[in-house]
């Protein structure tokens, strides 16, 4: 026995954590996310194999996910970088209305329950398959960023967001960027440095929220941050970041395109049947 889990059974969910580091990985260097939409379902999975209250769970798998996205964003970052040019003007203006709007998206996180964190990832997965499934090049809002005004409003968005979904906001940034004419290898690039932006301060109001819920959760945890869950996957995907971004580099516009819209598809189905389950 192992913490009151059978030995071959806590294996077993050694093992999906470091499969899922290891996906969430491949993926924040190959679409610029922080990998989050990915590790969220995985985690919600072991959470729940291991006893957690429903009433927690989703926070706990947000929680954890945000706090894995930290350094696997800055490794997909730098990995983009070093191949890529960065829209540095756009990051700097996101920069203030992310950090109010993660906060503002942590605190109606903290005081939500689990349904409306799992609705919100759902609408998320299905607004941006579409879009990226059965887009069109003919599809635009402008042929360059907008001026400062909406580009603060888009900033907000993201941040509030992200802390419901648990994801970085690098998936929305990347779309959004396409349809003002970003080319996509830069807006990925872009969006990983917008997820180091948003996941720090997202980790950090996941902590404080799930701090008065401490006896419901898991031992090792801070607030809604499992520490095992952070550490095994975290160190997988940190490791395997700079691989999806050489993968990047290999795919056209549309295979990246088909690639991100297949994968949000599929993980925003998921949470349907979480809901249809509820």
């Amino acid at each position: 026995m192992l913490g009151g889990i059978p030995f071959e059974y806590a294996m077993w969910l050694v093992g999906a954590l470091l499969a899922a580091g290891l996906a969430t990985g491949i993926l924040a260097g190959l679409f610029g996310i922080g990998g989050g939409a990915i590790v969220v379902p995985v985690l919600y999975e072991v959470f729940g194999a291991i006893g957690v209250p429903d009433e927690v769970r989703m926070h706990l798998s947000v929680g954890t996910a945000l706090a894995i996205i930290v350094p696997t964003a800055l490794r997909s970052f730098v990995a983009h970088r070093a191949r890529t040019q960065i829209n540095t003007e756009a990051l700097r203006i996101w920069a203030v209305p992310v950090l109010f709007g993660v906060i503002a998206g942590g605190a109606l996180a903290a005081v939500s329950p689990d349904v409306v964190l799992k609705i919100a990832f759902v609408v998320f997965a299905a607004l941006m398959s579409f879009r990226l499934l059965f887009g069109r090049d003919s599809w635009s809002l402008g042929d360059h960023l907008p001026g400062r005004l909406a580009m603060y409003l888009y900033g907000f968005g993201f941040g509030v967001a992200s802390p419901l979904i648990g994801i970085s906001g690098g998936g929305i940034a990347t779309v959004i960027m396409t349809l003002y004419k970003v080319p996509i290898h830069q807006a990925i690039a872009t969006s990983a440095g917008l997820a180091v932006l948003i996941a720090i301060p997202g980790t950090l109001g996941y902590i404080a929220g799930g701090w008065p819920h401490m006896d419901q959760l898991p031992p090792f945890s801070i607030g809604y941050v499992s520490i095992p869950g952070t550490l095994l996957v975290g160190v997988i995907a940190t490791l395997a970041a700079p691989l999806g971004a050489r993968l990047a580099h290999g795919f056209s516009k549309r295979q990246l395109e088909v690639g991100f819209g297949v994968y949000l598809l599929l993980v925003g189905l998921r949470f349907v049947f979480a809901l249809a389950g509820h």
